[in-house]
């Protein structure tokens, strides 16, 4: 990786990690997403101040935090690792932020931002998968791990049929599998929770 290809990762990283909750949080002059329900500085917890407009904001600002870093490297490159590793880096940035001590969020809806970025049809098959899942069990987590593990086994079977991309699609799902695996361990205490009966639902505010 040369000099600039390494300043595009390392931009996506300083991009991801600005955190739209806690900024908007203090915008709207709510209280610090941090010291609400799981502590997660992400759209779920400021939805539970019971500001809708708040939340929203705060879930479209870490969606274009995954999605503008790879749809500029895009603009400039065909180099597929370069893609995914700026994909990556805006999630990681999310997650372990600069800003924050290294204190980030679970990543959820800047992996879909990143998605998006990849590649439309995937991101459409996340949004479809999270919806089902949290409609049938109300559980937000449940629903990101669902949606985030089952696109990537469908990325994985349909590789070479994507309309974005027509070679080294194989780089992007090594990517999608990453994030995966950073998903789910930025949730490893809400699957124990899950696993016990203590997660919180959807709508709860605790």
């Amino acid at each position: 990786m040369d000099n600039v290809h390494f300043l595009y990762v390392i931009g996506a990283y300083l991009l991801g990690s600005i955190n739209s909750a806690i900024i908007v949080s203090k915008v709207f002059s709510l209280p610090d997403p941090r010291n609400l329900g799981s502590g997660n500085p992400g759209a779920t917890n400021v939805l539970r101040t019971g500001n809708k407009l708040a939340a929203g904001i705060t879930l479209v600002g870490d969606l274009l935090k995954g999605l503008i870093p790879v749809l500029l490297v895009l603009l400039v490159t065909s180099n597929m690792g370069l893609v995914a590793a700026t994909g990556v880096a805006a999630l990681l940035g999310h997650m372990y932020p600069v800003y924050y001590q290294f204190k980030g969020g679970k990543g959820v809806a800047t992996t879909l931002g990143v998605l998006f970025g990849f590649d439309w049809f995937l991101a459409i098959v996340w949004i479809g998968l999270w919806l089902i899942t949290a409609m049938l069990f109300r559980y937000s987590s449940l629903a990101a791990l669902v949606a985030t593990l089952t696109t990537l086994i469908i990325g994985w079977l349909t590789t070479d049929t994507w309309t974005s991309f027509r070679e080294n699609n194989i780089l992007i799902v090594a990517a999608i599998a990453l994030m995966t695996v950073l998903v789910f361990w930025r949730h490893r205490e809400n699957i124990k929770k899950l696993l016990s009966g203590n997660e919180s639902q959807i709508g709860a505010n605790k």
